[in-house]
């Protein structure tokens, strides 16, 4: 199941931050099995990849949205 990136966007940083972990962990494991063959479904490691990307994304969003770029006055 893929992340929905508004779903997402609702969540506090703390359950973002948690979430990451946990992705990155899944991941870890799912390259451990493929590296030792017995992985199930290996097109879960896309997926998961994809939704580590997802939550990095929000996470560049908020600080570009909270650091903003004062403008230069003429």
């Amino acid at each position: 199941m893929t992340l929905k990136t508004d779903d997402l966007r609702n969540l506090t940083r703390d359950e973002l931050d948690l979430k990451l972990s946990g992705l990155k962990a899944d991941l870890y494991n799912l390259r451990y099995q493929a590296a030792s063959g017995r992985i199930e479904k290996p097109h879960k490691v896309k997926q998961i990849r994809r939704d580590i990307a997802r939550i990095q994304t929000i996470f560049r969003e908020g600080e570009l949205k909270n650091a903003g770029s004062p403008k230069k006055q003429s």
